[in-house]
Parts: structure tokens; C-alpha cells; sequence
């Protein structure tokens, strides 16, 4: 059982900044290489989901990590408080209709993880719709993968409080990050200490596609940790480059002179 009050949010000692920040450059040309193959093969799709605390990166490290590959089979999607008619639906209404389709890479920047999150935060459901969303949840990603080959990468960019603090104070005080500011952001974090139960609650008990937990204090660790994560779960499908069978090839000359 996972327990985040184990976990440091921080890198590992020892590490030499410089090798990592060049190792991840390396690896994130390779997950546009592997965009490549996933797309021309057809065969898989990738959903990344990001979760995590206000300020925690979830923005950054989907431009930075996605930053050599294509946007014809790349798509990001931000989940925010539902509509009037996303809220007159079950709640994986809106989230089903934006999972990738074979050859695509898909990105969501929070997810259908907001429904036993904040709204358990905030006791806006109760307990047993608690248990029946998880339930669901766990379904819906087997389905996924069962019938559609689509590959789960899920992610909780783990911040500490002192580090978010100090984010979100940057944005009131330099003026380039003023965009970001929110209100509730604060207020949201004044249930800091329910939000680390919930997460934990859907961390160990919606595995059925693990869950990779993110050290965000420091950037650069935070998306090398996953980019190598996305290269090592794509390079272990093995995908391949389609190639022609000649023997069926008809364009009117021999296809020994091409």
C-alpha cells in the first residue's frame, strides 16, 4: 500500500542536475520517435493522465515533455468544473468521448479522478457514490485497454506544502506569473490534509492501471521522472514500422527501379 507521507518530494541524493536535465532532452526525442511508430503501426493508443495539487506542474510538464511531438496525433484536454449539461450526465460522460482513438496520444490535465477528489473533499457526494465511482472507474480503464488497447499512464505530481506555498505566492508577486492566480487556489488549500487522504484513497484503491507517484518539487526532476516513464512503458509494447508487401505494389513501373 502506497502511503505519500513516505514519499519524498524531492530528488534523490546524489543526482548531478546537468546528467539529468541532458538524459531527459534524449529521452524526450525518443518519445516523439516512439509517436511516430504508435501513430504509422495503429495498433495502441497512450492516455497520460496528470493529477496533482494546485502549482504542482501539470501544465509544464506536458509542454515540456511533449515538446518534440507532433500535434497531428497529440491532443491535450483540461478537465474544469462541469457544465450544466456534463453535470446532467454520469460523470465519465464528458471523459469518455475524449480518450484517444488507436495511433493518438492523449493528455488530461486532471480527469475523471476530479470526481472522487474534490468533490470527496468538499462532501458533495457521500461515501457509498464514493465506493461506486471507484468501482467504475477501475471498469472503465479495464475496458480501455481490454477493447481498445489503450495503454494508461497515470501520474500524481506529488508537492510539497512548503513548495506550493511558495508557488503560489510567486504568483502575486512577479508580475509575468499573475495569470495564473487564482482565489480558490488558497482556499483549496486549506484542505490540504483531505486532499492527501483522497489521493492516497484513489491512488491505492483505483490501480487497476498502476499509478506513478512524481517528486514536483523541482522541475527538472519532476518531468525527467516522467518522460522515463513514458519511453519505458512504449518501448515494452515493442511497436513496429508497418512495411509494404511489394508483391502487391502496382504504380506501373518495376518496383526494382525504386
Amino acid at each position: 500500500m502506497i502511503k505519500l507521507s513516505e514519499i519524498s518530494t524531492i530528488p534523490p541524493e546524489g543526482l548531478k542536475k546537468d546528467d539529468v536535465k541532458k538524459e531527459f532532452e534524449d529521452l524526450r526525442e525518443r518519445i516523439a520517435d516512439l509517436q511516430t511508430v504508435m501513430a504509422a503501426e495503429g495498433k495502441y493508443s497512450l492516455l497520460v493522465v496528470f493529477q496533482g495539487m494546485d502549482s504542482s506542474g501539470k501544465d509544464g510538464v506536458s509542454r515540456k515533455v511533449f515538446k518534440e511531438c507532433s500535434p497531428v496525433t497529440l491532443s491535450v484536454r483540461a478537465f474544469k468544473k462541469p457544465s450544466d449539461e456534463e453535470f446532467a450526465h454520469d460523470f465519465l460522460w464528458r471523459v469518455h468521448k475524449y480518450v484517444p482513438q488507436k495511433g493518438h496520444i492523449q493528455l488530461f490535465n486532471r480527469s475523471h479522478y476530479e470526481d472522487i477528489l474534490i468533490q470527496r473533499v468538499h462532501n458533495w457526494i457521500d461515501e457509498d457514490l464514493v465506493d461506486a465511482r471507484i468501482k467504475a472507474i477501475n471498469a472503465f480503464e479495464d475496458l480501455l485497454w481490454k477493447d481498445n488497447k489503450t495503454v494508461i499512464l497515470k501520474f500524481f505530481l506529488y508537492l510539497s506544502k512548503d513548495e506550493q506555498e511558495r508557488e503560489l505566492k510567486q504568483r502575486i508577486s512577479e508580475p509575468e506569473k499573475n495569470y495564473k492566480h487564482r482565489d480558490g487556489d488558497w482556499e483549496e488549500r486549506r484542505h490540504w490534509d483531505r486532499y492527501m487522504f483522497c489521493y492516497e484513497e484513489a491512488i491505492n484503491r483505483c490501480n487497476v492501471h498502476p499509478w506513478t507517484i512524481v517528486p514536483a518539487d523541482d522541475e527538472w526532476y519532476r518531468n525527467y521522472v516522467v518522460a522515463k516513464k513514458i519511453v519505458e512503458t512504449l518501448e515494452a509494447l515493442d511497436m513496429k514500422m508497418p512495411l509494404l508487401d511489394k508483391s502487391k505494389i502496382d504504380i506501373g513501373i518495376p518496383i526494382d527501379d525504386l
